[in-house]
């Protein structure tokens, strides 16, 4: 295998992903697989689901054609098929919590019983630690479950997940390729492929969303593409990379979790707290939204290839100016994105039109205008709690 087949593996789950995604929509349509609209939702009408299916028959036949079908890979592609396949389950028929989570912990375990686990990792200051294939299995395990709910959670926006697992498989496999992890390269760029060739349906105004079978199945190849491709390396970095790559989902999702958990409110259940449902509440559109997360994403995927590619140090201890300064530049526009969409549009903005919003509506209704620290109080327990009102464009 090489970086050719990757691209090739790209091209083709591509393909046969864009030709397939609108026989997955009219096959939504026929069984009732629909997103209808709800309060918590960005679409007014109802929405064909099952675009996971279309992803999955390009994963497969990418895989089919340039993936030694071993051990590990047999694993992985079993899983992802379940994974669909029980999320176009939940598509159709919306299960209860607990029987969605059973079905993510059956699609995990089968990559997991087929050695694709972590069974030891190197991690700064604390040296080499080893975990065993019990430990090691159980942990893995996890992680995979947990980045199929990451996914998940990022699914709310025309466009976000699709772009967000594309970004992070091109990083993936580029950084595998480097570390000689050709099949996982080869499978992170099928997994881009497959997301890539199903984002024109999906960008706004999406014409099919992908739905639990989407979302898991793209959870669980990017988790195995960690683990084949970077954390079963020695490199003392290797734990950073899914971390720096994956962490606009990652931070959305702890975000949101903390806040269901600080209220009191079931973790599974949805709600208005996401990155892309504040970003709404103060006038952005879908695209805006999505682009804006798209940039945040490329800048933390930048980040972790300059990790990667820059050689600041010899291994030894001493540092190269000039390349350390280059990595210094790609950390300083990772963490200027961060600070940007986090904090400057998210609060300042948010108070600034909330405020105005807050002295018009008084004005409008005839009384007058609120005081200072009443519109101070207002504004702290709505960004505290995220509830509030569409804040609209001036």
């Amino acid at each position: 295998m090489s970086a050719l087949d990757a691209v090739w593996a790209l091209l083709v789950a591509a393909a046969l992903t864009l030709v397939a995604t609108p026989a997955a929509a009219a096959l939504a349509r026929r069984v009732g697989a629909l997103d209808k609209p709800k309060e918590r939702g960005l679409h007014d009408r109802p929405m064909p689901r099952l675009g996971g299916l279309a992803i999955l028959a390009g994963a497969l036949l990418a895989a089919a054609l340039f993936l030694p079908l071993g051990l590990e890979a047999r694993g992985i592609m079993v899983g992802a098929a379940i994974a669909a396949l029980l999320g176009a389950l939940d598509d159709t028929f919306d299960l209860p919590a607990a029987p969605k989570l059973a079905g993510q912990v059956l699609a995990a375990a089968v990559p997991v019983l087929s050695e694709v686990r972590v069974e030891n990792a190197t991690l700064p200051f604390l040296g080499a630690l080893y975990f065993g294939p019990i430990l090691g299995g159980v942990l893995t395990l996890v992680g995979i479950v947990a980045v199929m709910n990451v996914v998940n959670f990022t699914d709310g926006v025309d466009g976000l997940a699709a772009g967000v697992c594309a970004i992070a498989a091109i990083t993936f496999a580029a950084i595998a390729l480097s570390l000689g992890r050709e099949e996982a390269g080869v499978l992170a760029a099928l997994t881009a492929g497959a997301a890539l060739g199903f984002l024109p349906h999906n960008f706004h105004p999406a014409s099919i969303f992908m739905g639990e079978s989407g979302s898991g199945l793209l959870g669980l190849l990017l988790a195995c593409v960690a683990i084949q491709g970077v954390l079963k390396t020695a490199a003392v970095v290797a734990l950073a990379f899914p971390l720096v790559i994956l962490a606009v989902p990652i931070l959305d999702t702890g975000f949101v979790v903390a806040k269901r958990i600080k209220y009191r409110r079931p973790v599974y259940l949805g709600d208005r707290s996401h990155f892309h449902h504040r970003f709404a509440n103060i006038g952005f559109s879908q695209r805006r939204t999505v682009l804006y997360l798209y940039g945040w994403t490329v800048a933390l995927a930048g980040l972790a290839l300059a990790l990667r590619f820059v050689p600041y140090s010899d291994d030894r201890g001493n540092f190269d100016a000039e390349w350390t300064a280059v990595l210094l530049v790609a950390g300083l526009a990772a963490a200027a994105t961060s600070v940007y969409l986090v904090y400057i549009l998210e609060i300042l903005k948010f108070r600034r039109f909330r405020e105005r919003q807050l002295r018009r509506e008084a004005i409008t209704r005839g009384l007058a205008p609120p005081a200072e620290e009443q519109i101070t109080a207002e504004i702290e327990r709505e960004v505290q709690t995220g509830e509030f009102s569409a804040v609209g464009r001036e």
